[in-house]
């Protein structure tokens, strides 16, 4: 009794991997016959499990449920869930935090001693620091997902910069979070252009549709589109500045949502951000406390030199 039990978990944690598994196959990894492993399935359905025969070969995988079955998980897959529901806890996203401690309470009752001690280990030397500013609720992402995946129009209302709300049709490419805030990369119909749109400041208008066809992604590298769209694309000054260090250590002390820098040289590198007020750029670039030479715009070198002055004579 006890050797089928085993072999039974074992079957389990063979079909959750993400693969089809033959009879043949999964018969030569439990070292027993066809006919066993059959027998083993049958059972597995009998206690809630949803094993589904793919079509064709004769194949197995696990299929979705009316239920959650349980998972099984080796030692590091165990320890990553736990410190990823520790790290939602205090996530972005509205009302994950208390979802997250229930769900790793339940984990942390069945984990072994030695895996109990690394995630409490990691946690007892770990401070958590709050991301703070808004948070995104669950339900907008789900819609915004699904959209993604049915390739639906989305329609939202919008919540400018100036407080004021628009409606806005959009062919939705990509989810993206920084590690503060969500994101939307899509195509806006009205606009006949890509944006990217701040995802706590928007609110869908379901049902979602009409269908569209999927357009060409707005640059190979969304990651670096995303900075840039949300660095200076929607302030009134693009500034252009050259830093007299290496690009390592400027992207060490500037977020990527707050400026793309781009290395010219191993010594110095290129920083593209942005703002709506002179005062706070000049302000900001000066507080690095790094060497740099401003380049555009041109209201920020005037800006920076009358600056200049007024703190010279401050002095004086």
């Amino acid at each position: 009794m006890l050797e089928t039990s085993a072999r039974l978990l074992r079957l389990l944690s063979l079909l959750q991997t993400p693969r089809d598994w033959t009879g043949a196959a999964l018969a030569e990894r439990l070292e027993v016959d066809v006919r066993t492993v059959r027998r083993d399935i049958d059972k597995l359905r009998n206690l809630g499990y949803p094993v589904d025969a793919t079509p064709g070969v004769a194949g197995y995988r696990l299929g979705a449920g009316a239920k959650l079955p349980p998972l099984l998980l080796d030692d590091d897959e165990a320890v990553a869930v736990a410190i990823g529901l520790r790290t939602a806890a205090g996530g972005t996203i509205t009302g994950i935090e208390d979802s997250s401690l229930r769900a790793l309470t339940k984990l942390e009752q069945v984990l072994p001693s030695r895996l109990r001690h690394r995630v409490g280990l990691l946690q007892s030397v770990t401070v958590s620091v709050r991301a703070g500013g808004p948070t995104v609720d669950p339900d907008t992402l789900t819609a915004i997902a699904g959209a993604i995946r049915d390739n639906h129009r989305l329609r939202f209302d919008y919540r400018n910069h100036d407080g004021t709300t628009a409606l806005r049709t959009t062919e939705p490419h990509r989810l993206a979070h920084t590690g503060r805030r969500w994101y939307l990369i899509g195509w806006d119909i009205d606009r006949a252009d890509w944006r990217t749109y701040r995802v706590d400041r928007l609110h869908p208008r379901i049902p979602t549709g009409p269908r569209f066809a999927p357009r060409e992604s707005p640059d190979a590298d969304l990651s670096g589109y995303l900075s840039t769209g949300v660095t200076s694309s929607p302030y009134r000054y693009a500034a252009r500045i050259t830093l007299g260090v290496p690009a390592a250590v400027a992207a060490d002390r500037i977020a990527p949502t707050v400026g793309v820098v781009e290395a010219i040289d191993d010594e110095s590198c290129l920083l593209r951000t942005g703002s709506n007020s002179l005062d706070e750029l000049a302000i900001y670039v000066a507080g690095f406390g790094l060497p740099f030479r401003v380049h555009e715009p041109p209201e920020l070198i005037d800006h920076i030199r009358e600056l200049t002055a007024r703190l010279a004579a401050s002095v004086d």
